[in-house]
């Protein structure tokens, strides 16, 4: 039996495992709020974190964004990343899937006043924080700050759009 290496196989999106989009907001260095995104898997397929990873990864580059680098979607018009920010709802929607969350207040403010979200997409699995479960705002820093989830990342600036009335 012969297999097709990861390399030259079909994106599937439950490579990916379950992906959970985290939002919060924090301090800026200008002094205002930052709306902040975190997305990691929680590294539950097969494969484990490891595949997860490679999966998160694929998913980045196969759409221009580079792992450990920085995106600015403002000036990216055909960035196939977009934020739908509506309702009281965040909706992360990125090729072959959407991911939703419901913000905190400060996060809804933030991003409506700076117009953008700062998302930070990991390759990083944290099987531990997963959907339903609180995570405390220690160990959401321990791992959104930690050197290996940042570098392991595409940093996005990704503009807030809302549906037209």
């Amino acid at each position: 039996m012969t297999s097709t290496p990861s390399a030259t196989r079909p994106f599937r999106v439950t490579d990916l495992g379950t992906l959970v989009v985290m939002p919060w907001s924090g301090e800026a260095p200008d002094g205002s709020d930052m709306p902040y995104l975190l997305a990691y898997s929680l590294g539950d397929t097969a494969e484990g974190p490891e595949g997860t990873g490679v999966a998160v990864a694929r998913l980045l580059g196969d759409n221009g964004m580079p792992v450990g680098g920085v995106v600015d979607g403002t000036e990216r018009p055909s960035l196939p990343f977009s934020l739908l920010v509506e309702s009281g709802a965040a909706v992360l929607s990125m090729p072959g899937l959407n991911a939703q969350c419901l913000p905190p207040r400060e996060w809804l403010a933030a991003v409506e006043q700076r117009g953008y979200a700062y998302l930070i997409l990991t390759c990083r699995a944290w099987p531990e924080a997963t959907p339903g479960q609180a995570v405390t705002p220690e160990a959401l820093a321990a791992f959104a700050g930690a050197e290996e989830t940042l570098t392991a990342a595409a940093h996005v600036v990704l503009p807030a759009r809302r549906l037209r009335g």
